[in-house]
């Protein structure tokens, strides 16, 4: 398709409208079991069509380790190595730009050794800061490309907000190439922000889950949240994937997986993390430190009770497995920790935060020792004291789930006029 460099900055980045979206799903061979063809990310898609999205302009690049080719080579690198584009900056996160740092730690300012190009620290920069880092780059178009867990406290999807906001406040274009909802997208779950709990792990009332892939967020993030705080919207454009569908697990994409962040070890940990990541606000291990982070859940004195108490909950498409375990790295590092794993067995009926609301119920049930951290980050991880005051009071599963649907339901309206693949 012929598309011209004034039709994408005025039609496609104007009105958010992906001028390369292509079908949400393709018929081609690939291997997969119902014939659709293999995914084809927003990266795949802009180099096809030889980056004439970015023809003239000076690029700052987004992105982390993650960022790969079908290949598996760094996008960053394929970039630099052609003529075709303009390559000044690339910009790192929370964990940097090659992934290195553990959790709430950043590599900071520095020159990357393979491309010799400067690789500017983003971490807790936003609004004007963050804008004026952009100016000094000297960059007209930011390019974002990083792999998202489908959680609301992980962070990336964040960074990518921080810098809309401030490419709107310093004037620069903003480009999103697409990539898959790891956990499948299939619908938003869980309690929606309240705004006076936004942190840089939840800027804005979206739902726990969100169900919606980076490309999406940003389009709601344009139309519902950064006029707001920039004043104006940033003139964005998303390149689409091609062969994602709605309800697509990673495993069926033909994409490799590289960890987005240090403990986001596999797809299985991304499908699970929206729910279990509310560990992080109690003094239990969320099994950091080992090969299954997220997955194992324990604490120090805890026995099979609680493995038996979450079995009989009954909760759909998820098995619990009596386990221990001693993290390499940690509070408990070096000594054993009690708990047990979860075995998703079907995992389009699983979901992530009602399984996390009953093992919180659980731990809370069976073991005299479970605490929130002192701090109560839990307010934080869910977006609002709720959860933490009603598991306290004695509250169920049912209780505590069915008292964010209205909220829910609002966002998932919302939702559904920013979805882009079926």
């Amino acid at each position: 398709m012929a598309v011209s460099r004034r039709t994408l900055l005025t039609t496609g980045a104007a009105a958010g409208v992906t001028p390369l979206a292509g079908p949400p799903h393709a018929a081609a061979a690939s291997g997969r079991p119902d014939g659709a063809a293999r995914v084809r990310t927003g990266f795949e898609r802009l180099a096809a069509d030889g980056y004439r999205l970015l023809d003239g302009q000076r690029v700052g690049f987004i992105t982390n380790q993650s960022g790969i080719t079908s290949d598996a080579r760094g996008v960053v690198d394929v970039m630099h190595a052609d003529r075709r584009v303009r390559l000044r900056a690339v910009f790192g996160a929370e964990h940097g730009y090659r992934g290195t740092p553990q959790a709430g730690l950043s590599e900071g300012d520095y020159t990357d050794p393979a491309s010799g190009l400067p690789v500017y620290d983003t971490y807790r920069k936003s609004g004007q800061p963050l804008a004026d880092l952009f100016d000094r780059a000297g960059v007209d178009t930011l390019v974002y490309d990083s792999q998202d867990a489908g959680a609301r406290f992980y962070t990336c999807i964040w960074t990518l907000y921080d810098c809309m906001v401030a490419a709107a406040l310093a004037g620069k274009r903003f480009v999103v190439l697409d990539r898959p909802n790891p956990a499948g997208g299939r619908e938003a779950y869980g309690p929606v922000l309240e705004r006076a709990y936004a942190t840089f792990i939840g800027r804005a009332p979206i739902a726990q889950a969100h169900g919606m892939t980076v490309g999406e967020l940003a389009l709601l993030y344009n139309g519902e949240f950064v006029p707001s705080v920039a004043g104006r919207a940033v003139p964005l454009t998303v390149v689409e994937m091609s062969g994602w569908r709605r309800g697509d697990f990673f495993d069926a994409t033909g994409l490799p997986w590289v960890p987005p962040s240090p403990n986001m070890a596999t797809p299985d940990t991304a499908l699970v993390y929206a729910g279990t990541g509310m560990f992080e606000g109690t003094t239990m291990s969320e099994g950091r430190g080992t090969v299954r982070p997220f997955e194992m859940l324990g604490a120090e004195g805890l026995d099979g009770r609680w493995a038996r108490a979450a079995n009989a909950a009954g909760l759909p498409g998820v098995h619990f497995r009596e386990a221990y375990y001693s993290p390499t790295f940690g509070p408990s590092q070096g000594r054993t920790v009690g708990g047990l794993q979860l075995h998703v067995h079907d995992r389009h009926a699983f979901d992530p935060v009602r399984t996390g609301i009953a093992l919180l119920v659980t731990a809370k049930r069976t073991w005299r020792g479970f605490a929130w951290r002192p701090d109560r980050f839990i307010d934080k991880l869910t977006g609002s004291p709720r959860v933490r005051t009603m598991i306290d009071a004695g509250a169920g599963t049912d209780e505590v789930t069915g008292a964010w649907q209205r909220e829910l339901a609002a966002f998932r309206a919302v939702r559904r006029r920013y979805l882009r693949y079926r």
